[in-house]
């Protein structure tokens, strides 16, 4: 039977790929990079290690102008190979509004619930729109541990 390796990449679109994530704002900053020319949503996941910063970035879900089908396995996936002690999910709204939608609150709902038991915490889900960014976090929207 053949063994498979799966390795995460650094991706070379995000310029400070090491930054320490402190707050909302740096993260909103680190997505929007990543994010920039994108024509449709984006799901992704920044990897971070015990200090906040950043190990990774991987793009969960592609989507449509208007969703993103996210599933928490994939979250989790690239979190548990890279040994991430937390995560901040993030995701992009075409529209510009980035009021999040009852389908974004389920899904941040799930992912912090799955994190728990797997010891991995999710900081927060941010979510870009054109001029704003909405905060989980800040928002009180995500419990502490």
């Amino acid at each position: 039977m053949p063994i498979y390796r799966v390795t995460l990449v650094q991706e070379g679109k995000v310029k400070s790929y090491r930054k320490r994530i402190v707050n909302s704002s740096t993260a909103s900053n680190v997505l929007r990079s990543y994010l920039d020319d994108a024509d449709r949503e984006h799901f992704v996941v920044l990897l971070l290690d015990r200090k906040h910063q950043m190990i990774g970035i991987n793009t969960v879900s592609i989507g449509s102008l208007t969703a993103s089908v996210v599933h928490p396995r994939e979250v989790w996936k690239p979190a548990i190979l890279s040994n991430a002690a937390a995560i901040i999910c993030g995701h992009n709204h075409l529209s510009g509004d980035p009021e999040p939608s009852s389908e974004d609150r389920a899904i941040t709902k799930r992912l912090v619930d799955s994190g728990k038991m797997l010891g991995i915490n999710v900081l927060d889900h941010v979510i870009v729109g054109d001029e704003r960014h909405f905060s989980f976090a800040d928002e009180g929207l995500i419990a502490e541990k």
